[in-house]
C-alpha cells in the first residue's frame, strides 16, 4: 500500500537532512584550523612534576619535568650517565635534584634513555646489539625538545645544561655548539679528553658493557664527528661560557660505605673511573688555561664515580646556574 508523505513532513525531513549534511561537513570545513595544532599550555602546577612524551626522529621520548616554582621560562637540562635507563632519568631517584631546585624559578628538564649515546647524533644504528633506530640525541635536545617545551612556556634561549660522566662531556659539547640555547654548562666527573691515548678503547669497552653498543657506529676513530665530541678539541668554542667543572681524585669519602662483596667491587670500579675522570679533567683544565678561558673548577681529593658526589656537585653548581639564568 502506497502512503503519501505530507508536504510539511517532506519539508521537515529536507531541513533535517540539510542540518545533518552540515554537521558531517564540519570536520572538513574546520580542517584548516585543526591542521595548525599548538602544544598544550603549561598545564602543571607551578613547581609540579610531570612526565611528557615528546615526538622525535627516534620515536617518542619520555622527558621528566619539574616546572619552575614561579612560572619562570628558564630551564636546566640534566643529562644521565652511560647506563641511562629507559624508565626514569637517574637524577630523579639517585639524587635530591628535585628538592634542590624545588623553590627556584627554573624548570628541570630530564630526558629519559640514551644509554651509551653520548647524547650525540650517530652515524648509523649500533651493529652489535640490533639497534633499529639511529641515535639523534643532539637533534632531539637542541631542536625537537626545545620546540616542544616552548609550548609550555619554556624559553629556547634561556637554558643551562649539566651532566655526569658521559653526560658531562655531552653537556659541554651541546653548550659549545648551541650557544644561543645554553647560557651555562656543568660537567661532573666527565671525560674531557676523549682523544687521549687509550681513551677510545676504554670507551669502547664501557659502551659494550652498557647495552652492547659499538663506538664505531657512533663515530669513526678520530673522524671529524669524533673530534667534534672531544672537549679538549672544541675548547676554544667555550670562551665566555659560564661553566662549572668537577672531578675527584678517587679517594674514598663520605658516600663510600661498601658493605658487601658486590658493594666493594662497585666501589673499586668507582675509584678507577673517577681517577680517570680526574686525569682527563686536569688535562682539560690545562688546555683551558693555555687558551685563557675561565671556568669554575672544583677538584677535591675525596670522591668516587658515584651519585652521592654528583648530588653534592650539583648543589655546589646551583648558585652559578641560577646566576647565569638570572633566576
Amino acid at each position: 500500500m502506497h502512503t503519501s508523505i505530507p508536504a510539511r513532513a517532506r519539508r521537515g525531513w529536507r531541513r533535517a537532512l540539510a542540518v545533518a549534511a552540515a554537521v558531517i561537513a564540519l570536520p572538513t570545513l574546520a580542517a584548516p584550523a585543526l591542521a595548525m595544532p599548538v602544544h598544550p599550555p603549561h598545564r602543571a602546577l607551578q613547581g609540579g612534576f610531570e612526565e611528557l612524551m615528546v615526538p622525535s626522529s627516534m620515536g617518542p621520548v619520555k622527558v621528566q619535568v619539574q616546572w619552575a616554582a614561579h612560572g619562570g621560562d628558564g630551564a636546566l637540562y640534566l643529562l644521565d650517565g652511560l647506563r641511562a635507563r629507559e624508565d626514569f632519568n637517574a637524577w630523579t631517584f639517585e639524587t635530591n635534584a628535585l628538592q634542590q631546585f624545588a623553590n627556584d624559578n627554573i624548570t628541570l628538564v630530564m630526558p629519559v634513555g640514551g644509554q651509551s649515546s653520548f647524547y650525540t647524533d650517530w652515524r648509523v644504528p649500533s651493529n652489535t646489539n640490533g639497534q633499529k633506530t639511529t641515535y639523534r640525541w643532539e637533534t632531539f635536545l637542541t631542536e625537537e625538545l626545545p620546540a616542544f617545551l616552548e609550548g609550555y612556556g619554556v624559553s629556547r634561549t634561556k637554558n643551562a645544561i649539566a651532566g655526569l660522566s658521559m653526560g658531562g662531556s655531552a653537556a659541554l659539547a651541546l653548550a659549545a655548539y648551541h650557544r644561543d640555547q645554553f647560557k651555562h654548562a656543568s660537567s661532573f666527573s666527565g671525560y674531557l679528553n676523549i682523544s687521549a691515548p687509550g681513551m677510545r678503547e676504554a670507551i669502547r669497552i664501557a659502551m659494550l658493557s652498557a647495552g652492547r653498543f659499538n663506538v664505531d657506529s657512533m663515530a669513526w676513530p678520530w673522524s671529524p664527528a669524533w673530534l667534534r665530541m672531544d672537549p679538549f678539541v672544541f675548547a676554544p668554542q667555550l670562551r665566555n661560557l659560564p661553566m662549572y667543572i668537577s672531578a675527584s681524585a678517587g679517594v674514598l669519602g663520605a658516600h663510600d660505605n661498601p658493605d658487601s662483596p658486590i658493594g666493594m667491587f662497585n666501589t673499586v670500579n668507582a675509584v678507577a673511573l673517577e681517577a680517570l675522570s680526574m686525569v682527563n679533567t686536569v688535562s682539560f683544565m690545562a688546555r683551558m688555561n693555555q687558551l685563557g678561558i675561565g671556568a669554575h673548577f672544583n677538584l677535591p681529593v675525596n670522591g668516587t664515580h658515584s651519585w652521592g658526589y654528583w648530588q653534592d656537585q650539583l648543589a655546589a653548581a646551583r648558585p652559578d646556574i641560577l646566576a647565569a639564568l638570572g633566576a
